[in-house]
């Protein structure tokens, strides 16, 4: 199992990059960050100085989107840096959340971002796509590679990851809710004549590590965590909108505890102490979230592991970065191995 740390673009961006060393030197073999242009800082910009001060780590945004950058440009993006840096880029891509909402628009549809998958793999490797109607290709990339891997939580998103996508995003780590909608891509996949082993599964969550199991500690690392739930929420509400809580199409298990939810404010998104989070129980934070001693990491991860997850990217965003990573350095990743 591979592992990847997830960070908000917040300045100063040389604190992301030295977080990024500290996560690698701890056998972190993924950096992923945050990408949403009001809220946080360019993260292609941060990403080109972490290539640059790291030596093996495959860096990409969790998530872009095809909606507040043409294709062209994302693609010629990761193409120069993977110049740079020998191909050591993933595009993490959805249908964009904060980045749309913020700035007053809404999430593109998955038959476009569909289309984007495509286009931006193509014109980032070299070959020539169609954006929009009109032939492109660049013409210097040579060589060039870039997976492209999808975040998907509904229905028509995940058979759209299994057709198109090279990996699949699942920003949860609940067991059960991981093998319904793995096995939901993988079907996909195989319909679609791919071979559904080819895919690679990302399951990202926050993970805080706590000395022990005593309800002190415990209660902290799930207020430390607690945001998770909401930023699920988002995507949770908007599937209830459309196929209705009790459809059959989507897990009760992943529905149920939105009923409460009133509202979101994205000034504090991804943040401890999100006040619009409040509607989120301790349940959803242990199930969606790894918190506890390293030994109830390493039992969650073996499950996931087991499910078909090739790696656990973490979630940063909460009071102990370096404690969590240096733990999963010495304790947690030498028991997965890599």
């Amino acid at each position: 199992m591979d592992f990847g740390l997830v960070l908000q673009t917040d300045p100063p961006a040389s604190r992301v990059v030295e977080l990024m060393r500290r996560a690698e030197r701890n056998g972190f073999r993924y950096g992923w960050t945050f990408d949403s242009a009001v809220l946080w800082q360019e993260p292609f910009v941060i990403h080109s100085r972490v290539l640059e001060h790291t030596r093996e780590l495959t860096v990409g945004p969790m998530v872009t989107n095809p909606g507040t950058r043409t294709w062209e440009v994302t693609a010629s993006t990761f193409a120069t840096l993977n110049d740079m840096y020998g191909n050591r880029t993933v595009c993490g891509i959805g249908r964009g959340d904060s980045a749309m909402r913020v700035a007053g628009r809404e999430p593109v549809t998955l038959a476009r971002l569909g289309e984007a998958v495509t286009a931006i793999r193509d014109l980032a490797e070299g070959r020539e796509a169609v954006v929009d109607g009109q032939p492109l290709r660049l013409p210097w990339v040579r060589d060039g590679r870039l997976p492209v891997w999808m975040a998907a939580y509904g229905p028509k998103a995940l058979a759209l990851a299994g057709r198109k996508a090279d990996g699949f995003i699942l920003q949860l780590a609940d067991p059960y809710l991981t093998e319904w909608m793995v096995g939901a891509v993988r079907e996909a996949a195989a319909a679609a004549g791919r071979d559904p082993a080819g895919l690679a599964v990302c399951v990202a969550a926050p993970a805080y590590v706590t000395a022990d199991d005593s309800p002190e500690a415990l209660a902290h690392a799930r207020e430390q965590c607690r945001w998770f739930g909401g930023m699920v929420g988002n995507h949770v509400a908007d599937l209830v909108a459309r196929y209705g809580e009790h459809s059959g199409l989507v897990p009760e298990a992943l529905t149920a505890y939105v009923k409460e939810r009133r509202g979101y404010d994205y000034r504090h998104h991804g943040r401890p102490g999100n006040p619009s989070t409040a509607f989120v129980p301790d349940e959803i934070v242990d199930r969606f979230c790894l918190i506890g001693p390293p030994a109830v990491h390493v039992a969650r991860l073996r499950a996931l592991r087991a499910l078909g997850v090739d790696q656990f990217a973490l979630y940063g965003m909460h009071d102990a970065k370096e404690a969590v990573i240096d733990a999963y350095g010495s304790e947690v990743i030498p028991a997965l191995g890599t």
